[in-house]
């Protein structure tokens, strides 16, 4: 039975016998650690001449010796010879320092972990028994992979007294929980506190450890019970108690998102802060409902804006000539005054618009019409938000992917 260790090489001499690849691959694992590696060889393969570039690794050029042991913390024989690898670590033995034996691992008195670090653990996985590298490296993987988009309770559980917090900015998506990255799963992973929109894949919270705290700042059209100076405040009073803070944020947090904002604020306090960026509902509440935004022989830009203001002549000239594709987040409210003012722009009448609402989710909708029509046939449909709004000729029925919708119908 193998007793595994986590062992600080940090400052600490180790040898690595050999030149070729398996050496390489070794000694740059233990340049990682901060070990002081001493290769010995006569030759190096190219990425090991690379390594011993490093300040914290010499190379001997020549044949590797026995009391080359001497004074090491760790010995690797990657030498290729197996005579030559078994008798030196026979020495690290007799000196009492681990070894590895990379073509024999009975040879040696430790194995190298297959490893993976994630949120400050480390996890590392050897085999018992006979050695099984491809096995090792497949369980690891597994297990990275699990790390980084599992429901894993990853917070720090012992910080130093008066250690710093520090906020994560995490852009959700546009609401479905799998489109939520994986760094931002791994950052509610180490959350101490969420601070949460109402917007964005709240599904996510419920998996949650119990005693992680949320803090809901949700704003709906026309109420915002939260000002945004109060959800600075709470960002960096949260984070100045030592926690890690997540401020969960539908689609980016830079698109529309007073991401920005917040990032100032801590910055002026003092506090590391992070961005995460996020699907953003502009691109995928269209492609979710089948839009291209851009068709090769149909239209090549597009335009973004905020539907609380109007949008600007310049970019409703362009999108009346049909030159760009006009999208508009959070444009429900003022459709008709949209509307008024792409057609006093000189658009067509029977420019396509398609809104979608609750894009990605169980319960999307699709509504289309022409830009004549639309104002009546979201009223007639109930159209709500948080929907995005797409006009052009992408908008065209005909053109939507995978699945037709006929004009004015909803789906």
């Amino acid at each position: 039975m193998s007793t595994l260790l986590g062992v600080d090489l940090v400052g600490r001499v180790v040898l690595v016998a050999g030149g070729g690849p398996v050496a390489a691959t070794k000694a740059a694992a233990l340049v990682a650690d901060g070990a002081l590696v001493h290769v010995v060889s006569p030759i190096a393969c190219e990425a090991l001449l690379d390594l011993v570039e490093e300040p914290t690794v010499t190379w001997s050029r020549r044949e590797v010796r026995l009391d080359d042991v001497a004074g090491t913390w760790f010995v690797v024989a990657a030498t290729g010879d197996s005579r030559t690898d078994r008798e030196l670590c026979a020495r690290a033995t007799d000196e009492r320092v681990f070894s590895v034996c990379a073509g024999a691992a009975a040879d040696g008195t430790a194995r190298n972990p297959a490893v993976a670090d994630h949120a400050g653990v480390r996890v590392g996985v050897v085999s018992l028994g006979r050695p099984d590298p491809a096995r090792v490296v497949s369980v690891r993987d597994a297990l990275a992979l699990h790390l980084a988009t599992g429901d894993l309770d990853l917070r720090q559980r012992r910080r130093r007294p008066g250690a710093p917090g520090r906020v994560v900015l995490v852009g959700g998506g546009p609401g479905a929980t799998d489109l939520l990255t994986v760094r931002g799963r791994r950052a509610l992973a180490e959350a101490d506190v969420v601070v949460t929109d109402r917007l964005g894949p709240t599904g996510v919270l419920r998996t949650l450890p119990t005693s992680v705290e949320v803090i809901d700042v949700g704003k709906t059209p026309g109420h915002h019970p939260v000002p945004q100076h109060e959800i600075n405040r709470i960002l960096v009073e949260q984070a100045q108690r030592g926690r890690t803070v997540v401020r969960l944020k539908g689609g980016d947090p830079f698109v529309y998102g007073r991401g920005g904002e917040e990032v100032l604020a801590c910055r002026a306090a003092g506090i590391a802060v992070e961005v995460v960026p996020g699907v953003s509902s502009a691109l995928s509440a269209p492609a979710a409902a089948g839009i291209p935004l851009t068709h090769r022989g149909t239209v090549a830009a597009i335009h973004v804006v905020s539907g609380h203001e109007p949008v600007d002549p310049s970019a409703l000239a362009v999108v009346a000539a049909e030159r760009a594709t006009l999208v508009v987040l959070m444009g429900v409210s003022a459709l008709a005054d949209h509307v008024r003012d792409l057609r006093a722009a000189g658009a067509a009448d029977d420019l396509p618009v398609a809104i979608v609402e609750d894009a990605t989710t169980a319960t999307q909708r699709v509504t289309t019409a022409t830009l004549r029509d639309v104002s009546a046939v979201a009223d007639t449909a109930g159209v709500r938000s948080p929907a995005v709004i797409v006009v052009g000729r992408v908008a065209d029925p005909s053109l939507l992917l995978p699945t037709g919708v006929a004009a004015g119908d909803t789906r």
